[in-house]
């Protein structure tokens, strides 16, 4: 029989305590003077909050009471300062119908997707300015510009008419909205399929089409003077089918265009390799218009994603960040001289897991680690006046909350730390630690270990992130959906797991061939080979008993997960299943075009493959119990792949439980259903693992099959 004391003896938080975190970000500043805004989710009440010199103490701008799922987004300032702009509603992670409304509370009155303005001073309720996405506040503050239906309108900033008016109508939809640094114009992209354009709109006159070419033409971005734009340009969809197995190369090139008359000329050509493609991480391209003639990017051409600069007339590209690290969430300081960046550099070799602000010149090599130590420090925006740089600070106690950092040097301040409950258990989480192992093919995966103090052989839990372009830190993450895997992952230990978080390959933070293997996802999943390596690194840990390890995660960590319970079931004795996918086949990564008269040459092969590729090719050797749970309003995995999967396990011995989480999204936009999920996992781990359970639970049990 398993003895089960003093597992659970030093837990003394509970899972809503740790979950309690208000979730920041959405930083921005104004482009004058000192004032910043940003969002936060305080167990699920999302609300405005701003500061400005000399304290930069948060003050809560808006009051949202209810935990009813609508996300705030697009945070801006006016130019100078007076407003704040914000969208509530949608759901803006999704890789489908971000912009529709989002339900998860039931409501009988539909939701919407809205643009709001609230005056910096405060002292008034938000006002509303129409139905719509995307907004964009003219640089004199009196106009914001936003989508609604694909197409472009306009509203008084200050709220004294929400009857927004159309400001043009044009085929195909219009995003990417930019105001001409005066004002008078505005910049679009116009998508029309298999081709789009860059338009120039001034009121009353007609369009300008910079440069409309057979192709795909976005990210527009003005010159400082207001005469040039410049933009991303990539091929036209079509072309004869290629083959899907073989990686492709996606070239792209740097443009300048004349807003005025539209004439438009190559400046920069990236190279045509699989480095210099379209680079796959948070902000694409990164394009900017700097100071000192320099247009600046983003590429991984040296196998790591990089800034470079151009010069406005063209020539060669100047790398401005070398060395092993990844920049990423980049800003152009208001003078443009300067990039702030977060990367994961350092002098600590610990700190390739972690984020640090990064600061960069435009027209010259090097970089400045402007918060060394052992940290996490992202989102740097610098106020106006340039004086200030403002992010978001976290330890591995401490959750993120507002810091400023005076632009000439000095310490950093953490203006936010009262935002953080005083219920947070902070001085009672484990400090995680830097794991390196190596895979069956070689591949050298990071990862970090979770535990507390304990006797005699524990219980272990394998966490599979999701994404996959993601990487799990050495503290509280960046992002709101692993900052809550932090979390849970801390109480985990706490209840006497071992838990380790693996950084499987297809994730950011170890350069482009970590990233970007032959054989991943639907074209040979050899991510998961550092799964089961991770599984097995546990199982070899002297204070783990390897008949009890289990697997979790989310998403591709979901799809992971059913990986490891379908292949190794003898390693892995339980899994939880959190929107997964699990047949590449149908959700959407193989299209064989079975319709076109020319095939693609490997289709037969690929679509093998991929189905190999998926957990259901495996339900035969499936033997762990599972708990499978997904919102049905997903929007990023589809709830049929869930559904699918259910019904292939029928009739085997398999021990199924269920939750569905009625009109939720992928990212469980109500902080109730995430509290839910969360404590379903727990729940779940501690029963098969043969952890006893500490206190009443509160939540209800499971469907169980």
């Amino acid at each position: 029989m398993i003895s089960v004391a003093g597992l659970a003896a030093g837990q003394t938080f509970t899972l809503e305590q740790v979950t309690s975190y208000p979730y920041q970000n959405e930083l921005a500043a104004a482009p004058t003077g000192s004032r910043i805004a940003w969002a936060a989710n305080e167990r699920g009440k999302r609300n405005i909050y701003v500061a400005e010199k000399p304290s930069f103490a948060p003050r809560r701008l808006t009051n949202y009471t209810e935990d009813d799922g609508q996300e705030l987004t697009s945070v801006a300032l006016s130019h100078d300062g007076r407003y704040v702009v914000y969208v509530r509603g949608g759901d803006h992670g999704s890789n489908f119908e971000p912009g529709l409304p989002v339900n998860p509370t039931f409501s009988a009155t539909p939701t919407k997707v809205q643009v709001w303005s609230v005056a910096f001073g405060g002292g008034e309720a938000p006002k509303l300015l129409g139905d719509g996405d995307h907004p964009e506040i003219s640089p004199n503050g009196s106009t914001v510009a936003f989508v609604r239906g694909g197409q472009a309108f306009a509203v008084p900033t200050d709220g004294s008419s929400n009857a927004a008016k159309a400001m043009f109508t044009t085929r195909g939809t219009v995003s990417e909205l930019q105001w001409s640094p005066e004002g008078n114009a505005l910049a679009f992209t116009a998508n029309r399929g298999d081709h789009s354009f860059i338009g120039v709109y001034r009121e009353g006159k007609p369009m300008t089409w910079i440069g409309a070419a057979f192709m795909r033409d976005h990210s527009p971005q003005w010159s400082p003077d207001g005469k040039s734009i410049a933009f991303v340009r990539t091929a036209g969809a079509g072309g004869a089918p290629k083959p899907l197995l073989e990686p492709q190369i996606t070239r792209w090139s740097i443009w300048t265009g004349d807003a005025a008359s539209g004439s438009a000329k190559k400046v920069w050509d990236a190279p045509a390799t699989l480095r210099g493609s379209v680079p796959a991480s948070q902000g694409g391209t990164n394009l900017h218009w700097a100071a000192a003639g320099r247009i600046v990017f983003l590429s991984y051409q040296d196998g790591w994603p990089h800034m470079y600069s151009v010069p406005e007339n063209g020539g060669e590209a100047l790398l401005l960040t070398p060395g092993p690290y990844m920049a990423e969430q980049v800003s152009l300081t208001p003078d443009g001289k300067w990039l702030l960046f977060q990367a994961n550099a350092g002098t600590d070799k610990l700190d390739v897991d972690r984020r640090h602000v990064v600061r960069a010149a435009v027209d010259k090599q090097g970089i400045e680690v402007l918060t060394p130590g052992d940290g996490i420090e992202t989102s740097p925006v610098m106020t106006g006046d340039c004086t200030t740089i403002a992010f978001l600070s976290a330890t591995v106690t401490r959750p993120a909350a507002l810091a400023v950092k005076p632009a000439s040097g000095g310490t950093m301040t953490i203006a936010g730390a009262s935002m953080v409950p005083t219920d947070m258990p902070w001085n009672q989480l484990a400090t995680p630690k830097q794991v390196i192992y190596k895979a069956s093919d070689g591949v050298t995966v990071h990862g970090q270990l979770f535990e507390t103090a304990g006797s005699g052989k524990k219980p272990a839990i394998l966490f599979v992130h999701g994404g996959p372009m993601r990487q799990m830190l050495l503290g509280w993450h960046y992002g709101d959906y692993y900052a809550n895997s932090y979390a849970v992952n801390q109480y985990l230990a706490s209840r006497g797991f071992v838990v380790l978080s693996v950084n499987y390959r297809l994730g950011i933070g170890y350069g482009y061939d970590f990233q970007k293997p032959r054989d991943g996802g639907a074209a040979g999943a050899s991510e998961y080979l550092d799964v089961k390596a991770g599984g097995e690194w546990l199982a070899h840990q002297p204070q783990v008993d390897p008949s009890r390890i289990g697997v979790y995660g989310g998403s591709y960590g979901g799809f992971l997960t059913a990986m490891a319970l379908a292949k190794d079931s003898r390693l892995f004795a339980a899994g939880v299943d959190v929107h997964g996918v699990h047949d590449w086949t149908a959700q959407g990564r193989v299209n064989t075009n079975s319709d076109r008269y020319e095939k693609i040459p490997d289709a037969e092969k690929a679509g093998a493959t991929a189905f190999k590729s998926s957990p259901i090719a495996y339900v035969s050797g499936w033997k762990s119990p599972v708990l499978f749970i997904h919102g049905d309003d997903d929007r990023n995995v589809r709830f049929n792949q869930t559904v699918d999967l259910l019904r292939r396990l029928e009739g085997t011995p398999v021990k199924i439980e269920t939750r569905v989480i009625v009109d939720d999204t992928h990212h469980f936009m109500r902080h109730a259903n995430q509290l839910t999920v969360d404590e379903l996992i727990a729940e779940f781990m501690e029963r098969q693992l043969k952890v006893a359970p500490k206190g009443s639970s509160n939540v209800s049990a499971p469907g169980t099959r």
